[in-house]
C-alpha cells in the first residue's frame, strides 16, 4: 500500500466505532459489512483488530474500490469487495452465500477522496467538470441537473436538501445564466452562487456555495432515498447480537437514521392493546443516547469529524 492512500483518508471516530462494534465481532466466524468502504481506513483497522473477521466491503465508487483493494491486499483471503450501493446489502450477502452478519458500519456522505479529487466536481474550490457522481460509471451529473431542471425544481432541492435560505434566488440566477451558456464546471457555478448569497463576516459559515453543492450531490446520487431503503435492509441483515453503527454528517441523514433505529427499538404494539405480543417487541437496543459528536481532540486532528453524528444499536431479536 502506498503512503498516499493512507493519507487520503483519516477514518472518523475510529476508536469509538471499534469500541461499539467489538462485542459483536470477537467471535470466530464473525462477518463485518463496511457499507461505505471508501479507501478502507475503517475496514483495515477492523481486520487488524479481529484476526478471524471476514469483511464485506461495499462501495459504488469504482476508484475507491480499486484503492481499497490495494490497501487491504494483505487480507485478501478474508475480504469480499463489491461494487454496489449499500441499499443492495441483502442482495450482496445473498450472492456471497452469507445469511446474516455481526456488524455493519455506514459512514455516510461524500468521502475525503471524492472531495480531494479535483476532477470529480464535488468541491467548489477546484476547477472541475460539474459531475458529483459517486459512481462515475452511470447516472446523471450535476451539470445535467443545473442545465435541465426547472427553476421550481432547482429551488426545491436547494431548499430541501441544502436547507439554503436563498434557494429561490440561486435557482432564478442559474436559469437566467444558462440562457447564455450551459454550466459545465464547479467554479463556474460556485462563482454565480457567490454573487447571489451574501457573505456576512462573523455570521456566514463556510463558502456561500456549500449548501447548494450539498443539495446537488444528494440529488445526483439519490442519497436520502437510498438511505431510507438501506436502514431497514441493514437491520434485517443483522444476526441477533449483531450491531450497527452509522455516521451521519448533516441533519437530513441523521433524521433518517434516527427514525429507523428508534422505530426498531420501540414496541410496535397498537396503543389500544392491553399487552404486548412477542411479534411487537423491540428488535433493536440503542447503544448510545441520542447522537454522539466527535471529541474535541479528534476534531483537532481531523477537522472533517466536526459535523459527524454517531448512532448505534444492537439487534436483540429477529423480526416476526
Amino acid at each position: 500500500m502506498s503512503k498516499k492512500i493512507s493519507e487520503l483518508h483519516a477514518p472518523v471516530t475510529l476508536d469509538r466505532t471499534i469500541e461499539l462494534l467489538a462485542p459483536a465481532l470477537e467471535a470466530d466466524g464473525a462477518v463485518f459489512v463496511d457499507g461505505t468502504l471508501g479507501l478502507g481506513g475503517h475496514s483495515e483497522a477492523f481486520l487488524e483488530r479481529f484476526p478471524n473477521l471476514t469483511l464485506v466491503g461495499i462501495d459504488r465508487d469504482t476508484n475507491a474500490l480499486a484503492l481499497a483493494g490495494e490497501r487491504l491486499a494483505r487480507f485478501s483471503d478474508r475480504t469480499h469487495l463489491v461494487h454496489a450501493v449499500y441499499e443492495e446489502i441483502e442482495d450482496v450477502l445473498d450472492e456471497l452465500g452469507i445469511d446474516e452478519v455481526h456488524g455493519i458500519l455506514l459512514d455516510l456522505g461524500v468521502s475525503s477522496m471524492q472531495l480531494d479529487e479535483a476532477d470529480r466536481g464535488f468541491a467548489y474550490s477546484y476547477e472541475a467538470p460539474l459531475d458529483m457522481r459517486m459512481d462515475a460509471t452511470q447516472g446523471k451529473t450535476a451539470a445535467d441537473i443545473v442545465n435541465a431542471y426547472s427553476e421550481q425544481e432547482l429551488a426545491r432541492i436547494f431548499k430541501e436538501f441544502g436547507e439554503e435560505r436563498y434557494a429561490k434566488g440561486v435557482a432564478k440566477a442559474i436559469v437566467e445564466a444558462r440562457k447564455t451558456a450551459p454550466f459545465s464546471t464547479s467554479t463556474q457555478l460556485a462563482g454565480l452562487i457567490s454573487k447571489v448569497i451574501p457573505f456576512i463576516p462573523g455570521k456566514s459559515s463556510g463558502h456561500p456555495a456549500k449548501r447548494v453543492f450539498q443539495a446537488l450531490r444528494i440529488e445526483v446520487n439519490g442519497e436520502l432515498e437510498v438511505l431510507e431503503r438501506t436502514m431497514p435492509a441493514s437491520i434485517r441483515s443483522l444476526a441477533v447480537g449483531g450491531r450497527i453503527v452509522v455516521l451521519s454528517y448533516h441533519s437530513l441523514e441523521d433524521r433518517i437514521v434516527k427514525q429507523a433505529l428508534v422505530a426498531a427499538a420501540n414496541s410496535s404494539a397498537p396503543l389500544e392493546l392491553p399487552f404486548e405480543l412477542p411479534e411487537h417487541a423491540p428488535v433493536l437496543r440503542l447503544l448510545v443516547k441520542g447522537a454522539e459528536a466527535a471529541t474535541a481532540e479528534e476534531i483537532a486532528v481531523n477537522p472533517r469529524a466536526a459535523s459527524v453524528r454517531l448512532r448505534a444499536a444492537e439487534k436483540i431479536r429477529r423480526a416476526a
